[in-house]
């Protein structure tokens, strides 16, 4: 330790519990619900408590951290509190893998990523932590469910869904990736359950609309919300059967394209719709044909790129335009029950699913719509004609635009009473039953006499038992001896449980207003609530734009719509961090090797710990599955938080993907080591002014608080540097001084323990976390000398190095005693100058 009291080398094995603990005892990340001064809300997605923290976690709380704390000094009062997204079926398979109780898997994770958490210096309030597989939480979201029920906006039905021959549970359509599990893998499967749903439909125009004014959202995300909420405007019409089968006289068909009907070769329903059902009865092979359907999960996507197959159903169907003309009927594996009316007419020439199918059964193609009258008998090969045009081969539309004939196709339909026009979406109902254990027992008792009965609210939490058994798949409270039977709380009978617990996305689609405000007797307090609500601030994945966000704006206009909230729109800004990467390493077998598991020889070549060699692959996200996962645990030993949480603010943009190094860790270190020298210079009592490091000082305020504002970190951290850069170079004066003293404030969001050290070694007041933002002078950030290009003929001959206050006439006179320019007019005077203030000035010869 020097006299300054500021040792040679920066120490954060010290420093950064010291201050940690400060922080807490002091509880000055508190969020005060009363507080006078402006409320600002930041917060990053929860994480799910699988064991350990990794490097994604720790970059983007970083980024969320960094924004709370400028915010902060910027005199908000700030709320950043943190949970865990608790209940799934991780825990179970960790039961069932490792015999332990999901409850006892999932809070020791939570206890050792807590403290993980806390190692990194976030300024969180801890005050505010909540789990959501506590009952103290899970019981208000069962009376969240309640107060929807009563509302009308919860039902349950028989459906075909998602199932899951792995997990034994139903996935819901965006838990369908590539046809598989999203958390097994395993090839899902359509089966028929009796499931609750929540009525997100009823919301489906609003949530489209309501996009287009969250302009501080990705225009990616908002994309996507879009095209998967998917409005479509068309035609629901009917065909006759030319022979109806007993009980059904006609087919209900949608379709987005009514001008293509003249293209029309077939019709086909789907496999569980009533009629497939009544003729599986009596065809023979129809039920084989059903059952394979059925191995295909509900999934747009998954229907739309399976091979397409059909059932010939032997029945045919008027066409609307030409009663002599017949269409065969098939039961067809790519039409959905629950899209449109459950059948469709294919119309191969111009869509590319119909005519695949139409080429599987030999199908007529008709071309009904062509870029120009001359190819109007232009052949469909392989592929359809999606291209816009005009009307062929569809008598009374001939020679229409496309658009055109739409209309027209509706507006006789509608006359003639066979059809009409009409909206549908493909947002489909959000089927919320899962048949596992560790999730919110949906609080519905289920009474012979009275049917589903609500649980009284006196008896929420409906909590889960301890006692359950892992030994086999399935759900333990479907097996559980006592649990589920109960009496009726309306005649007294014996009755029983609703034995499916909430998928955990209602869990997260409301944990943001519950960290707002957590009474204990109701989910939260209106006006507390809206004291911090919307989010102005939410960072995480791209990957929860359709799954998360949507469900979590559909909840809060849920609760709008029964009065329980006066916002629709959960957060106003939205921030989808990059991934963090690393190479990825192989054996010579081809096994994947941890970073851990390699070493550099004298040479530099990368071996194994076992001295084999390596095979260097693609830099890629960090996953466990390819072992290139860096543990926060031992670099934080090694390097401190400062320097992991400088990482994660440098080089790359935030929304882009950043490559973890170990020399960008040590750069990073190398970095405090300046940092913590530059600060010493606070102490310096030398006098004098020093104007251009002052200049560059108050830019460096203003740019820095910009950048951060707009979750350019990148910019930040470079501005940083330039600063740094500046003050080093600076001779010692009172203004290098003042330069110091003010950097640490401008770091302390950065680099927080680095900065509280240095300010109490200055013997400052308080934690420099509750000092407010340096202050810029607008007057300082000008710069006082600019560079002019001096033109002849408009190309650039010289430049002059002037202040920003030379006059035009001065200007001039620089520029014409210039010796190029002199050089360049050979004695001839200039006709006109041209003199563009702080730009040019240019001569014309």
């Amino acid at each position: 330790m020097n006299e300054s009291g500021f040792s040679q080398r920066f120490n954060p094995h010290v420093i950064d519990r010291r201050w940690q603990k400060k922080w807490e005892e002091s509880g000055c990340f508190h969020a005060k619900d009363n507080s006078d001064r402006p409320h600002s809300y930041v917060l990053e997605m929860f994480p799910y408590p699988s064991g350990r923290i990794h490097m994604g976690h720790v970059r983007n709380y970083t980024m969320g951290d960094v924004l709370a704390r400028y915010r902060r000094m910027k005199g908000h009062e700030v709320l950043h509190p943190m949970g865990w997204d608790a209940f799934g079926m991780p825990a179970e398979n960790a039961a069932m893998e490792r015999h332990v109780h999901p409850r006892e898997w999932t809070m020791s994770n939570i206890a050792t990523m807590r403290e993980q958490l806390k190692r990194i210096g976030f300024a969180i309030d801890w005050s505010r932590e909540l789990a959501t597989c506590e009952p103290s939480y899970y019981g208000q979201e069962q009376a969240l469910f309640l107060d929807l029920y009563k509302a009308g906006l919860v039902y349950r039905k028989e459906s075909a869904v998602n199932w899951d021959p792995v997990d034994h549970t139903v996935l819901a359509n965006e838990q369908v990736i590539d046809g598989r599990g999203w958390r097994s893998g395993a090839l899902v499967e359509r089966r028929k359950l009796n499931q609750w749903f929540l009525k997100i439909t009823d919301f489906a125009d609003d949530l489209l609309e309501g996009l287009k004014d969250l302009d501080q959202w990705p225009e990616k995300v908002r994309a996507m919300q879009e095209n998967w909420i998917g409005r479509s405007q068309g035609m629901q019409f009917h065909f006759h059967f030319d022979k109806a089968p007993e009980g059904f006289d006609q087919i209900e068909v949608f379709t987005t394209r009514p001008d293509t009907l003249f293209g029309a070769s077939f019709v086909a329903i789907a496999c569980d719709h009533p009629l497939a059902k009544a003729l599986a009865e009596k065809m023979a092979g129809l039920p084989e044909f059903i059952a394979d359907c059925q191995q295909m999960g509900t999934a747009t996507e998954d229907v739309e790129t399976a091979e397409k197959k059909g059932f010939d159903t032997g029945l045919s169907l008027t066409h609307p335009f030409d009663k002599n003309r017949k269409l065969p009927l098939f039961i067809a594996n790519f039409v959905l029950m629950d899209y449109g009316t459950g059948a469709v007419f294919g119309c191969p020439a111009h869509d590319q699913r119909d005519l695949d199918f139409a080429r599987k059964y030999n199908l007529p193609v008709t071309r009904v719509v062509a870029p120009s009258p001359e190819e109007a008998h232009e052949p469909i090969a392989d592929k359809a004609d999606s291209r816009p045009g005009i009307m062929v081969n569809s008598g009374f539309l001939d020679g229409m635009a496309y658009e055109d004939a739409k209309k027209a196709v509706i507006q006789r339909a509608e006359k003639e009473g066979w059809g009409k026009g009409t909206t549908v979406f493909r947002l489909r109902d959000w089927g919320v039953s899962r048949q596992r254990y560790w999730g919110t027992p949906i609080p519905i008792i289920h009474c012979d006499s009275c049917g589903p009965v609500a649980v009284p609210r006196e008896q929420l939490p409906v909590t889960l038992p301890d006692d359950v058994s892992f030994d086999k798949p399935g759900n333990p409270l479907e097996r559980h001896p006592t649990w589920k039977n109960v009496n009726c709380p309306c005649c007294g009978k014996p009755a029983r449980r609703e034995t499916d617990t909430l998928d955990t996305f209602v869990d997260s689609s409301w944990y943001f207003i519950r960290f707002a405000s957590q009474p204990s007797d109701q989910p939260f307090d209106k006006k507390i609530a809206e004291k911090w609500l919307p989010v102005g601030q939410y960072i995480g994945g791209v990957e929860h734009a359709i799954l998360h966000l949507l469900y979590a704006r559909f909840w809060t206009r849920a609760l709008q719509s029964i009065g329980r909230l006066d916002i629709k729109e959960p957060f106003t800004g939205l921030f989808t961090q990059g991934m963090v990467t690393h190479e990825t390493y192989k054996d010579a077998e081809g096994h994947w090797l941890a970073p851990e598991q390699i070493h550099k020889n004298e040479e530099g070549i990368l071996l194994t710990t076992e001295g084999g060699p390596v095979n260097v692959g693609r830099v890629e996200k960090m996953s466990k599955s390819k072992k290139n996962v860096v543990d926060p645990a031992p670099i934080l030993d090694q390097y401190g938080a400062d320097a992991v949480r400088w990482f994660m603010l440098s080089d790359s943009p935030p929304e882009r993907d950043l490559a973890w190094t170990e020399s960008g860790i040590e750069g990073c270190w190398r970095f405090m080591q300046r940092l913590w020298r530059v600060s010493a210079f606070a102490l310096d009592k030398t006098s004098g002014e020093d104007r251009d490091l002052l200049r560059r000082l108050h830019c460096a305020i203003k740019d820095i608080g910009t950048a951060i504002e707009d979750l350019s970190f990148n910019k930040a951290v470079a501005k940083i540097h330039d600063l740094v850069n500046a003050i080093e170079k600076a001779k010692p004066s009172a203004s290098r001084r003042e330069a110091s003293r003010i950097l640490l404030r401008l770091v302390a969001p950065m680099v927080p323990h680095l900065a509280e050290e240095a300010w109490d070694i200055l013997q400052e007041d308080g934690f420099v976390a509750e000092t407010s933002w340096p202050d810029f002078d607008p007057a300082m950030t000008i710069e006082d000398e600019i560079v002019i290009a001096v033109q002849v003929n408009g190309k650039l001959r010289d430049t002059l190095t002037v202040s920003r206050t030379t006059s035009k006439d001065e200007l001039e006179k620089l520029a014409t005693s210039s010796a190029k320019v002199i050089k360049m007019l050979d004695g001839k005077s200039p006709k006109k100058v041209i003199v563009v203030p702080n730009r040019l000035v240019n001569l014309v010869v």
